[in-house]
């Protein structure tokens, strides 16, 4: 679990395309592991990386590293390295890595790692052998005697990849569970990314041991041997210990000796002639007529192309015709597939219609005006109310989550680095003792993605955003009952409101909160502990409600107060990049909340110039860590600015928007949304500043282009970057609404074709529950059922390096692929309503 928010960490890496090199010539069948250009092991249907890829040094293990094995264009083990755990978790120690070698006439790759906490350094060796890779650990010096028992080398398989599939442990027939029901046994120690917190601590039992292991013999796509030269081989089900586990292929390190201490036969498999089915990517939403429509069809490598595609016109009653037929253009290669494109823009004439190429057809998609029209109500309908915390949210038979944290929050303990990316530093900044209780938090605010912390800048790039679309489009949709008094929410039972202003209101109530607990912005709230971070389903479970009195017994209660401290934590270190950032969203939602709460209006309004005029009268505090502490400081004056500027119309904020634009002029484009919606209010110099910016944007083929066949720009960070590709969108709408001349702002439709369907690895629309077919197992707080909550956006094609686009549809667990993030719902219904405005 992660938390990772694409508000700062994907911002950072925001227009950044991502060209793949041309990593591979067009070859026969390959029926033996070769070592290529890009450093990894390939033969037809099967490849095997090692070590091109290192773990996330956010948030530990991410499941992207080690030794990795890709078949029939699918990854489906990972982590192959020395661990000191059967089933290790996100928390647990994993090697530093020191130097990879690489030698392509050998076809040797060593990899040199180290535990400095144990004085324990090895070499991963991987040297091909025909079909095969030998594997091997290698010594200079015997195991530390810390480590018996419990280093060995390790390699995990997707569950997904082998679920109703067999094996074979020393010819035995064995079968993979489709849910977890291993042995376990009782420990000293509880494992921290058990995600327990109460009774001893437990661990899994292998479920086969061998010198010789055959996963699914009977499917060429998942098949895999592994044979140890000695020692023995053990299979564990990594999902007792915690839903995201893994199976798990294990072998521990001997203590007492030196040299080729481990050493496997490791044989995927290799399918002579395989190659991977073309890819049609389309929109799964469909596009309204004046549109440019490109289907952008990936294709293996080896595939020679060619064949005619097919645009089909579906009638009433069932029947086809022709539209268009032609052969796609050949685009060129980018990463590890060739690009050929079908272009159909001439089609407009409304209706339904499917795509076809080379045996392969899509979903039906429609052509119409009003296409986007309905995109953006599963976003506010369902997965903006779901996210809402300190509520009761119920939707017809179903109860998503109770009254959550009820008991929030207690004063963080001092200079604390914790999970998630929260630390506290050497003061509270507060008048509350560590452990103290602080009153007041216990209201408003989302629970920010799969995970169920309340972080600051995430709630008030929120707030800016829904204000944002309120003031450009002023949408009135009312399908949600939101009654704070009684903290219930209703889905789907109007009540007489716009559920945007709603929703603006409850995120100006959290941040209005803070002000009123300890008079400054908080990093956030979040869990105390890894087991309460871990937790999974209903919100209103993970703590009692009640606030945590250390007189009180381990589980005893009163009405109002328990002994056991499962209260959520605040982390308070001044930061003034947080307070500017909360004036800028309190500013912006007290104009979109007049005439619907004038009061809270006006206490939003007030409290911003309040954090304004302190911030201006003093230095700042520059606290920071992580993406907990807010953005760049400059950055976030500018926009305190500019929309305090906008509600109040005050000269003293254009002044000081026209004194911060210097600095902000060379990062224009992070800013570039604020200083042209801010123009208006500004003198004709400054106007003349940001039309120069927004024309030199506008005119370059990057960021609004990518090197890839898809015109966006792809990411390559730890995750994935629909966020920037949304930002992208939203910049270009903005240029082109503030000066048409300078784009069509066509760029809107592109993103938004990207996340509907038109893009690598598949042509899954993005947005769950858009589109004929849309992400249905995604990474939210429901992710263990392996389901997924309509309207929430996922961060998309993750590129594992040097060349894989990745995202995986039957594993949610993969958070830099598939988690929820909350600010990414309402940038995506800006979108769309931007695309709306264009359409009409």
């Amino acid at each position: 679990m992660t938390g990772y928010r694409g508000l700062l960490l994907a911002g950072a890496a925001m227009f950044m395309a991502a060209a793949g090199p041309a990593l591979h010539a067009q070859e026969s069948d390959r029926a033996t592991l070769e070592l290529n250009n890009a450093e990894y092991f390939a033969a037809d249907g099967a490849e095997v990386l090692v070590f091109s890829n290192w773990y996330d040094g956010l948030f530990a293990d991410s499941k992207i590293s080690g030794v990795e094995i890709i078949q029939h264009g699918e990854r489906l083990a990972t982590n192959g390295d020395v661990r000191l755990s059967a089933t290790p978790g996100q928390w647990d120690p994993i090697g530093r890595m020191v130097e990879r070698v690489v030698d392509r006439a050998s076809g040797k790759v060593t990899v040199t790692l180290e535990y400095p906490d144990y004085g324990f350094t090895y070499r991963i060796e991987a040297q091909r052998a025909g079909q095969s890779i030998t594997l091997t650990v290698v010594l200079d010096q015997p195991l530390p005697e810390a480590l018996a028992g419990k280093a060995g080398l390790n390699l995990e398989f997707l569950p997904s990849s082998y679920f109703r599939q067999s094996y074979f442990a020393d010819g035995v027939p064995g079968a993979f569970p489709r849910s977890p029901a291993g042995e376990m046994v009782t420990t000293p120690e509880r494992n921290a990314a058990s995600g327990r917190d109460f009774g001893p601590g437990a661990e899994p039992l292998p479920m086969a041991r061998a010198r010789d292991l055959v996963l699914a013999p009977e499917d060429p796509a998942a098949r895999v041997r592994i044979a140890a030269r000695e020692g023995e081989l053990a299979l564990y089900d990594g999902r007792n210990q915690a839903q995201n586990g893994w199976f798990v292929v294990r072998g521990l390190i001997p203590t007492g000796r030196t040299g080729r201490v481990v050493e496997w036969t490791l044989t995927p498999g290799v399918t002579p002639g395989w190659r991977r089915a073309p890819v049609i990517g389309h929109s799964q939403l469909g596009y309204v007529p004046q549109q440019a429509k490109r289907a952008v069809i990936e294709l293996d490598r080896a595939d020679t192309g060619g064949g005619e595609a097919q645009l089909l016109r579906i009638a009433p009653d069932g029947s086809e015709s022709v539209v268009l037929t032609g052969t796609p253009e050949n685009w060129g290669d980018y990463l590890r597939y060739s690009y050929a494109v079908f272009d159909f823009s001439d089609v407009r004439e409304p209706g339904l219609y499917a795509l076809a190429y080379r045996g392969q057809r899509t979903a039906p998609f429609r052509i119409a005006t009003d296409v986007y029209a309905q995109a953006w109500h599963p976003g506010m309908d369902v997965y903006m109310p779901v996210q809402m915390d300190h509520m009761l949210v119920n939707e017809a038979y179903r109860v998503w989550h109770g009254d959550s944290h009820r008991d929030d929050a207690r004063q963080a303990p001092l200079n604390h680095e914790h999970i998630d990316l929260y630390r506290q530093g050497p003061t509270t900044d507060t008048r509350f003792a560590p452990g103290e209780h602080i009153p007041g938090l216990n209201v408003g605010g989302w629970l920010d993605a799969g995970d169920f912390d309340i972080r600051t800048p995430t709630q008030y790039a929120v707030v800016r955003e829904l204000a944002h679309i309120w003031d450009e489009f002023r949408p009135t949709r009312d399908q949600t009952l939101v009654d704070h008094q009684l903290r219930r929410v209703e889905m789907h039972v109007p009540d007489g409101q716009p559920d945007i202003q709603q929703q603006i209101a409850h995120g100006v109530l959290y941040l209005a909160s803070m002000y009123d607990a300890v008079g400054h912005a908080i990093h956030g709230v979040v869990e105390p502990d890894v087991a309460q971070y871990t937790h999974l389903g209903d919100a209103a479970s993970k703590t009692d409600g009640l606030l945590y009195d250390p007189s009180l017994a381990f589980g005893e209660r009163t009405a109002t107060h328990s002994g056991t401290p499962d209260d959520r934590w605040a982390f308070t270190s001044r930061a003034s990049a947080l307070d500017y950032g909360s004036a800028a969203a309190l500013a912006a939602g007290a104009r979109a909340l007049k005439g619907y709460d004038d009061a809270l209006s006006a206490k939003a309004l007030a409290l911003a110039e309040q954090v304004w005029a302190e911030e201006q009268s003093r230095p700042p505090f520059t606290f920071s860590h992580g993406n907990t502490t807010g953005g760049w400081l400059v950055g976030e004056q500018f926009d305190a600015a500019a929309e305090l500027l906008i509600t109040t119309g005050k000269p003293e904020y254009a002044q000081s928007l026209a004194a911060l634009w210097p600095q902000v002029k060379p990062r224009a484009m992070f800013s570039l949304r604020t200083a042209l919606a801010a123009m208006p209010h500004m003198p004709a110099s400054f106007r003349a500043e940001v039309e120069a910016v927004a024309r030199e944007v506008a005119t370059r083929s990057e960021p609004f282009t990518g090197a890839n066949p898809y015109g966006v720009p792809i990411t390559t960070g730890g995750w994935a970057g629909n966020g920037s590709i949304i930002e992208m969108g939203l910049t270009a709408y903005a240029i082109h609404t503030a000066f048409p001349e300078l784009t069509d702002a066509s760029e809107v439709f592109r993103a938004l074709d990207y996340l509907h369907g038109t893009h690598p690895a598949s042509n899954l629309s993005f947005v769950s529950g858009v589109g004929a077919h849309s992400k249905e197992v995604a990474y939210g707080s429901n992710r263990a059922d392996f389901s997924f909550i309509p309207g929430g956006v996922v961060p998309g094609v993750l590129i594992i390096k040097p060349d894989y686009p990745e995202n995986q549809e039957n594993w949610p667990f993969f958070w830099g692929e598939n988690e929820y993030v909350v600010n990414m719902t309402p940038s995506y219904v800006a979108l769309v309503h931007a695309a709306n405005a264009l359409a009409q």
